[in-house]
């Protein structure tokens, strides 16, 4: 940056509620930036205009992939997975193709990605891949990104647990406590059905959705939107760090502590405690998967921590607390799609 020309970052999928503030954070470093996806200059059937977005660029970001926030009927599976892999895909082509590659490329994945858990964590080192929808989801993701041979671009992929912040799944959760569900949820017994069977080309898990007996204590792993985006920084700044890496707090929570900060911060007195099978039946009306808070998620930083990353946000009560306080405080019919001021676009 000495010499007056500014570095540039590609920001794909950089719409979005996580994509925003990573890209304002890398304007804030000096970052000029290329945008790619809806609403951007370079669309995704565009792959030339593709190579040169990423052809010079220092980073490249990509968060792009459907929302999960959704119903999964086979429609909107189909479209989860595959704007993941296409978009992934295109990117490394195109890194593939590039004369001067970027020398790290950060590509979106999930913690979803190991199983179900109550008895250990999981790290990068010893945690256990899952099965089922959005496991195979994850996995192929994953293979995507790490195909091939780009020997002059670090890849990582970031393994993020739920962000806590004005997105999509705090609002979720607080909207449930809110509407009188923000009781300890219960996994069991519910209707059988098939939207989190296996996809892709070697599809795993049951051909229905499991369920465990879990007693309201089943792993709540999560991750605040300021440490996101400091962990993206962390990592683009140490050369060292490369392959998955898990962007979780170090102190995970569970379902009946999770609910009853909720409840706390919406200010309701009670909670009704929910059954799975009850749950179904309200995230049906709410369009959306109980999946979210039935599955035990317990997922560690182990590559982070070792690195010497420090969080800012460890307790799960002051973390949502902010998100709360910075949701109330946008003015009222203020859209989520902020404008990109102070954004250098090139």
């Amino acid at each position: 940056m000495g010499d007056g020309i500014a570095r540039i970052a590609v920001m794909a999928g950089g719409s979005g509620f996580i994509g925003r503030a990573v890209a304002e954070a890398l304007a804030a470093d000096g970052y000029a930036l290329r945008f790619i996806g809806r609403g951007a200059g370079t669309r995704w059937d565009d792959a030339a205009a593709i190579g040169r977005a990423v052809d010079g660029a220092d980073v490249v970001v990509n968060l792009a992939g459907r929302s999960v926030n959704c119903r999964y009927t086979d429609a909107n599976r189909d479209e989860i997975l595959e704007s993941r892999l296409a978009t992934t895909r295109a990117l490394r082509e195109a890194i593939e193709r590039a004369e001067r590659p970027p020398r790290i490329w950060l590509n979106a994945s999930t913690a979803t990605i190991y199983r179900h858990t109550m008895d250990n964590p999981h790290t990068e080192a010893d945690g256990q891949i899952g099965s089922g929808f959005s496991v195979d989801v994850a996995t192929a993701w994953e293979r995507e990104l790490f195909d091939g041979s780009l020997p002059g671009t670090r890849r990582v992929a970031l393994r993020m647990a739920i962000v806590i912040g004005d997105g999509p799944a705090t609002r979720m959760l607080l909207t449930l406590a809110r509407c009188g569900l923000g009781g300890t949820q219960f996994d069991g017994w519910c209707p059988p059905h098939r939207r989190y069977r296996g996809i892709g080309m070697h599809p795993t898990g049951p051909d229905t959705a499991p369920w465990y007996r879990t007693e309201g204590r089943q792993k709540f792993s999560w991750v605040h939107i300021d440490d996101v985006v400091a962990a993206i920084r962390f990592i683009r700044d140490d050369e060292t760090l490369a392959g998955p890496i898990n962007i979780a707090s170090p102190r995970p929570s569970d379902n009946r502590t999770l609910m009853r900060t909720l409840r706390r911060i919406v200010g309701a007195p009670v909670g009704l405690p929910v059954r799975r099978w009850m749950l179904e039946l309200g995230m049906w009306v709410l369009r959306t998967e109980p999946e979210l808070i039935v599955k035990s998620r317990w997922v560690l930083p182990g590559v982070l921590t070792d690195a010497g990353f420090r969080f800012r946000y460890v307790d799960l009560g002051e973390a949502l607390t902010d998100a709360h306080l910075h949701r109330t405080a946008r003015p009222a019919g203020a859209s989520d799609d902020t404008s990109r001021r102070g954004i250098r676009v090139v």
